[in-house]
């Protein structure tokens, strides 16, 4: 494993964090949290335009940039710092790598072009009421219509992004098991999307209504489970990078005010108390930072048991770090960290939320103990 970023990698992490100190300041997180949108469709087009992010990972056949997992990774680390809203994580680590895996050129072809140009707001919607992310979750089904194409009637919730989507990848169940199909939003008929009240409100979901709604399969009929499964490995991992990055955003702000505030005429960073604390946390966060780099660093060269444990890991262990240094965070700012205006808050919202995700650290546990044969 190289465990040094290389010049390039540098250069684009300044690019990206510089980029998004402007776009993604506290103000615009705040407004966009209050938009029903989430996002700013300039600053999307942007991010694709002039720094290619959401075509970073998307081989270059179709339109993307070709750069490995270890790269993109960087990209979530600083949209984590900076509490990115809108649908980057939906379209680029689920419905991107969605169609990435699945066994059909032409929707490759078709699609991948238009998420790497940033035309294309996409989203996977896997999950339903039960809330599990695995295999037995999936409900929804899709059967054959008269003209022998394919009609979904189910629902799908907590999907992210999902208001907004121009693309639905979902998964269904049909009579030779789990398919993946496209639905295309803007002329979709039988199709009723609902935003959904979120704890994090910089990261919206939806619940997806389908009527005999009309969808093209993707790939060969009852064989997307393991496609799928890899897909959620990637997000996963993808996740647990954007965590370290909020994580590492959190632990800034504790140490900067640990300088400034003052109790009985000194810096309150000077009481044992605040140095263990934050201490653990920088201990938390290193230890998140190798599990998600280990991920990724697996994502680029193992294969799929390794990054089947590399994910699960990564996952498991970033969720519980970040939100535990994010009520670090609040518990270190003291009263002010509890107040609405005060930022500490929009983390620590986000590290929850973000540790259901996926799936919770249990779920990712026993995922990994099962991978493990334990």
């Amino acid at each position: 494993m190289d465990l040094t970023f290389s010049e390039e990698q540098d250069e684009l992490r300044k690019v990206v964090r510089s980029f998004l100190a402007k776009h993604s300041d506290e103000a615009t997180v705040r407004r966009l949290a209050a938009d029903p949108q989430g996002h700013d469709p300039v600053v999307w087009g942007r991010m694709a335009g002039e720094l290619g992010l959401q075509g970073l990972a998307v081989p270059e056949e179709y339109g993307g940039s070709g750069f490995g997992y270890v790269d993109l990774g960087i990209v979530f680390e600083e949209a984590g710092r900076a509490l990115l809203g809108g649908p980057y994580f939906a379209t680029v680590a689920l419905a991107a790598e969605a169609l990435r895996r699945c066994a059909d050129e032409q929707a490759r072809h078709d699609f991948l072009p238009g998420v790497a140009s940033g035309e294309t707001v996409a989203t996977l919607a896997l999950t339903e009421d039960i809330g599990r992310w695995d295999e037995q979750g999936i409900g929804l089904t899709a059967a054959h219509d008269e003209r022998g194409g394919w009609r979904l009637t189910g629902v799908k919730t907590y999907v992210p992004d999902g208001h907004l989507a121009d693309l639905l990848l979902v998964a269904a169940r049909t009579p030779s098991g789990i398919s993946l199909l496209a639905v295309e939003t803007t002329d979709a008929p039988g199709l009723a999307r609902t935003p959904l009240p979120t704890l994090d409100q910089t990261r919206k979901q939806a619940r997806i209504e389908f009527t005999d709604t009309p969808a093209r399969l993707l790939g060969p009929e009852g064989t997307a489970w393991p496609a799928l499964e890899r897909t959620l490995a990637t997000a996963a991992v993808l996740l647990s990078a954007e965590q370290v990055g909020g994580a590492a955003a959190a632990l800034d702000a504790a140490v900067e005010y640990a300088k400034i505030r003052e109790q009985y005429g000194r810096p309150i960073g000077s009481f044992q108390g605040i140095k263990h604390k934050c201490a653990d946390m920088l201990m938390e966060i290193e230890s998140a930072r190798s599990a998600a780099y280990g991920g990724l660093w697996a994502l680029d060269t193992g294969d799929r048991t390794e990054i089947a444990i590399a994910a699960a890991l990564a996952q498991a262990y970033c969720s519980e770090a970040f939100t535990k240094v994010a009520a670090d965070n609040i518990q270190v700012h003291g009263g002010i960290g509890f107040t609405w205006e005060h930022p500490a808050h929009l983390y620590f919202k986000r590290a929850k939320s973000s540790e259901a995700l996926l799936g919770t650290p249990s779920y990712h546990r026993e995922l990994l103990a099962t991978r493990l044969g334990i």
